[in-house]
């Protein structure tokens, strides 16, 4: 199957199997920080964007984004700065193995351009579908609000 879509900004015309996944197809055409972990979408870890909504990749058919805008990880930053929700884990010490992390990053960022005076329980809330074994939720809730509050340069 022959599809264009943008990817991170850039018109992309993929070639993808009928049963591919989106995660597999992101992944083969480089796009890395998109994880895979369970691939049942029940971690959030291989989050991404499209159309505007936060979905997981690991169980949305790549054909299924024909005609779509998709952002990754990779294009959650502009070229001169990071994401205000990037710089806020990287400055809290939100980030521990690094498998969730791109996953809550880019659900908190579509959350936060979409809401972006939200409150510590919204943040839970959109935290429900990522999963973290190793740093728990108390660090990536407090980026989250940093970002929030401004207190990111």
């Amino acid at each position: 199957m022959n599809l264009k879509l943008v990817v991170n900004g850039q018109p992309q015309a993929w070639e993808v199997r009928p049963d591919e996944t989106l995660l597999d197809a992101l992944r083969r055409e480089g796009l890395r920080g998109t994880k895979r972990v369970r691939e049942s979408g029940e971690c959030g870890a291989c989050a991404v964007i499209v159309d505007g909504l936060a979905v997981d990749s690991c169980i949305m058919l790549a054909a299924q984004v024909d005609g779509s805008d998709v952002v990754t990880i990779e294009g959650i930053a502009s070229p001169d700065a990071l994401h205000p929700v990037q710089q806020a884990f990287a400055e809290n010490g939100s980030i521990q193995c690094g498998f969730c992390i791109p996953g809550m990053i880019v659900t908190a960022a579509n959350y936060l351009s979409e809401q972006p005076n939200a409150s510590e329980q919204d943040i839970r809330h959109v935290f429900v579908g990522n999963l973290c074994r190793c740093t728990g939720y108390k660090k990536p809730i407090e980026a989250v609000m940093t970002a929030v509050k401004g207190g990111v340069e």
